[in-house]
């Protein structure tokens, strides 16, 4: 009777389409797989009174259209499906959305409605328009409370930015986790001119991390999105006081934060989700709190068990600097209708122990 519970129980998971089976190790496990991506631009063609989404209408200089809009949605729903390995990954993070609208579509009209994804997302100041957003496969993670935390500049001059969306689940085996997605302030008019604006928001999300772990015997925390800063930069190291985690490193901080991909790219410029004059590095990132380190934990990955998702599709030879770069939609003005985005997704995959 009992190993027929089980057996149904993982039935009734796998339909859900949330997860896939785990190898078993000593327990019940499934594989939880979480997903970011940066997106680029992805506007609906109708202009908002309240946004500068200009640039993405019909008369515009790009022409943007719905026939385009339409294969953008498809592309992203693409991607998104294979880096679940034509499954549905449970969490994934999206940044530049524009509106409520675009994610209807993606989820509801494009190639992922069958997928079953409801999403949250942000309606923050900044004047694009643009926005992040979580999609989650409800039988893998039941949104209980949403939260979203404004980022404030130093400068009363600086132009709004993106908030910060905090989503609380609750995971089949009862367990809270916490998932942070963002989009920091962009390196535009140059990287140290900019960087206390990053640096402003990544001490907001530090205290909001410290506040979960302050109330929290064992809060489960992800970080995930665009922080347009790479991991040696101040606002990661400093701000938000992450640490690389390596695949030989046996012991974590259950109340630090790790870097899951930095330390795999450390001293290398072939190794990225994006890529600047020929090199390739990580504005994307996946960090973790350090219980999520620990193999007794119920929700557990290793560094090993994170990548860039880099697929022939998505990519595209650099004529400029060799070797091959992000396939995006527009170079320029210059339209791809097989495109994607500037950026490649990363993904981890973490054992869920039920």
């Amino acid at each position: 009777m009992m190993l027929f519970r089980k057996v149904l129980v993982l039935v009734s998971l796998l339909l859900g389409g949330a997860c896939y089976a785990f190898a078993q190790q000593g327990k019940d496990s499934l594989t939880l797989r979480v997903m970011s991506y940066n997106v680029e631009n992805l506007f609906d063609y109708e202009h908002d009174n309240l946004k500068d989404d200009s640039e993405f209408l019909p008369d515009a200089q790009r022409k943007w259209n719905r026939k385009k809009y339409k294969r953008k949605l498809n592309a992203i729903a693409s991607v998104i499906t294979a880096v679940g390995e034509w499954e549905a990954p449970a969490l994934v993070g999206l940044c530049e959305v524009e509106n409520e609208r675009a994610l209807t579509d993606l989820t509801k009209r494009s190639k992922l409605r069958r997928q079953g994804y409801r999403f949250v997302m942000t309606d923050s100041p900044d004047e694009r328009g643009i926005d992040v957003a979580l999609l989650y496969q409800p039988g893998s993670f039941r949104l209980v409370e949403t939260q979203f935390i404004p980022v404030i500049l130093p400068s009363k001059d600086d132009r709004p930015t993106r908030d910060i969306l905090h989503a609380v689940g609750q995971l089949q085996n009862l367990d809270t986790l916490d998932v942070f997605v963002c989009h920091f302030p962009s390196r535009s008019g140059g990287d140290k001119e900019t960087e206390p604006k990053r640096m402003a928001a990544a001490h907001i999300l530090k205290h909001a991390v410290d506040s979960l772990e302050a109330t929290r015997r064992d809060a489960k925390i992800i970080i995930m999105g665009d922080f347009n800063d790479y991991p040696e930069n101040r606002s990661i190291r400093e701000g938000l006081e992450v640490e690389d985690a390596y695949p030989t490193l046996s012991s974590y901080d259950a109340r630090k934060l790790y870097h899951l991909l930095a330390g795999n790219a450390r001293g290398r410029n072939d190794y990225g989700s994006y890529r600047y004059r020929g090199e390739w590095g990580f504005l994307d990132h996946m960090i973790v709190s350090g219980n999520l380190l620990q193999a007794s934990s119920s929700l557990y990955t290793v560094p090993g068990k994170a990548d860039v998702y880099r697929a022939k599709f998505l990519l595209i030879p650099d004529t400029r600097y060799g070797g091959e770069l992000p396939f995006r939609n527009y170079s320029g003005v210059t339209y791809s209708k097989k495109g994607y985005s500037d950026h490649l997704p990363i993904y981890a995959d973490f054992r869920l122990l039920y």
